[in-house]
């Protein structure tokens, strides 16, 4: 089954500020939860573009560690990204970043489209667990972002 995860979030910055933060892989690590030991292992050393292939590590489970490997699908300047897995803990994750200018700064939008491996049991173990665990992922990147660029409230 497909899941999906929509954030909204204004953040009271310009445009080329907050593109420039987002456009640089190496600030993933202070927007993920610490307990997720997220460590970039390849490839992002470099300002983000089409086709670029990111590998991490990551700690979904104490003491587990797993492998992703994502790929810059799409790209348009200032307005939006996508991620896509092309390895990982997903049967298949599709990451949607949109960026919109506004007249307090831009809103920024998270939409994820994701489904669990392992068919129905995946959908069991989603609604237990990945779909909390994912949403505390995006409430501190959230809270994270409010602090590095100022709460837009």
């Amino acid at each position: 089954m497909i899941h999906y995860l929509h954030r909204e979030q204004n953040i009271p910055a310009p445009m080329n500020t907050v593109w420039e933060y987002f456009s640089d892989p190496k600030n993933l690590n202070p927007i993920t939860p610490p307990d997720m030991n997220f460590e970039i292992i390849a490839g992002g050393d470099v300002n983000m573009y089409e086709g670029q292939i990111i590998e991490y590590r990551v700690e979904f489970l104490r003491g587990v560690k797993s492998l992703w490997l994502t790929e810059i699908a799409h790209v348009r300047d200032h307005q939006y990204f996508v991620d896509e897995q092309r390895v990982g803990p997903y049967r298949f994750w599709y990451h949607e970043h949109h960026f919109s200018q506004t007249a307090s700064g831009v809103k920024m939008i998270d939409h994820v489209t994701y489904a669990p491996p392992y068919g129905i049991l995946g959908d069991m173990v989603n609604a237990l667990w990945i779909r909390q665990k994912l949403e505390g992922i995006f409430n501190f990147r959230f809270q994270k972002i409010d602090e590095i660029f100022g709460s837009s409230k």
